[in-house]
């Protein structure tokens, strides 16, 4: 008979790493299972992974034994790695912060392909690249003048913001002027002899 699965627990650690100190020891120890029995084993298994996150599925049995079953790496941090740096745009697709290539692109979907749900390296890449583009790294050949297109639509949203704050500071100062002279409301008798006019 098969035994039954009391828990599954899902976890991102550094591959070849893993010790019982915590997030391990936080998520695992409540649940019973030996602590330096799953380090080893994941750090073995991962261990041609190494500078990786690797997350991982625990599955935990009634009788404390368990089994966890390897997943891909995060994407975003999979396209950090080929980028080079170490962390995207907080601005997202407005701010550019490193570029890649259609191979590195590649690469990266072919990582992640068994997690996808798809199994077409084209799909996968475009997937791939939608992260990439909300972290702001650009893909060499494949956005060029779409890039070059955001850049200047944030240029322009840019300048077009600073114009409003502008004309928002001069109605405040031409307002705080007009109270400080306390002037007449001249408006309102404008309007009445509008109104006049149009009744006549």
């Amino acid at each position: 008979m098969a035994k039954k699965v009391e828990k599954v627990i899902k976890l991102q650690l550094p591959a070849g790493k893993a010790t019982p100190a915590p997030p391990v020891g936080t998520m695992l120890g409540p649940v019973g299972i030996n602590l330096n029995e799953f380090c080893t084993k994941y750090n073995d298994a991962t261990k041609d992974k190494m500078g990786s996150i690797v997350p991982v599925e625990i599955s935990v049995y009634e009788d404390r034994s368990f089994d966890f079953v390897l997943k891909t790496p995060p994407t975003p941090s999979l396209l950090l790695e080929v980028a080079g740096i170490q962390k995207g745009s907080v601005k997202g697709a407005n701010d550019i912060v490193a570029t890649i290539t259609k191979d590195d692109l590649r690469k990266v979907a072919e990582i992640k392909l068994p997690d996808l749900n798809t199994n077409d390296i084209e799909a996968a890449m475009r997937i791939v690249a939608g992260t990439a583009r909300n972290m702001g790294i650009a893909v060499k050949g494949l956005n060029d003048a779409e890039l070059a297109e955001q850049a200047e639509e944030a240029k322009e949203a840019e300048a077009e913001m600073a114009k409003l704050d502008a004309e928002l500071e001069e109605m405040e100062a031409q307002a705080k002027a007009m109270a400080d002279a306390d002037m007449p409301e001249v408006e309102s008798t404008e309007q009445k002899d509008e109104n006049e006019t149009s009744e006549e």
